[in-house]
């Protein structure tokens, strides 16, 4: 999981050459979504399939709906299939993500408007993002 503007052409490019490389068979969904447009049956899918997944937080994540009812399935399958999940934080305060602060607490303002008749929305997002960015993973800010 991860916001195509932010980091698809470089940091998740070169990661997914990289384990390709390795020999791991690896789906990177390279379709932008427009606004307001849902998860592909066939995204939703491949999450759940997945052995593991890597989400990668970035500045921009927390604005993309798209990203964050991606972020919410992978959440729901490690609850429910043990799958592992493992978070990059990308240029980002790790602290910042699992507590929803700066830019992300920015987009969740923005979230909690736009979704305001979809509370439980809002709030499941930001469930699974604390949770998931309370989970080991890899700090690559400033690398």
């Amino acid at each position: 999981s991860f916001r195509g503007s932010d980091t698809r052409r470089g940091f998740v490019g070169h990661l997914y050459a990289h384990l390709v490389r390795k020999g791991l068979v690896v789906f990177k969904d390279d379709i932008e979504l427009r606004r307001g447009q849902s998860i592909s049956p066939q995204l939703l899918q491949a999450i759940q399939d997945s052995r593991v997944s890597i989400v990668v937080f970035s500045n921009d994540y927390a604005s993309s709906t798209w990203c964050l009812d991606e972020m919410t399935a992978i959440d729901e399958c490690r609850a429910k299939l043990k799958q592992t999940v493992f978070p990059v934080f990308y240029d980002v305060d790790p602290s910042h993500v699992r507590k929803q602060h700066g830019v992300y607490e920015n987009a969740f303002v923005v979230h909690t408007e736009t979704f305001k008749h979809e509370p439980h929305r809002v709030d499941g997002w930001k469930r699974a993002m604390t949770c998931l960015a309370g989970l080991a993973g890899k700090d690559v800010r400033n690398k």
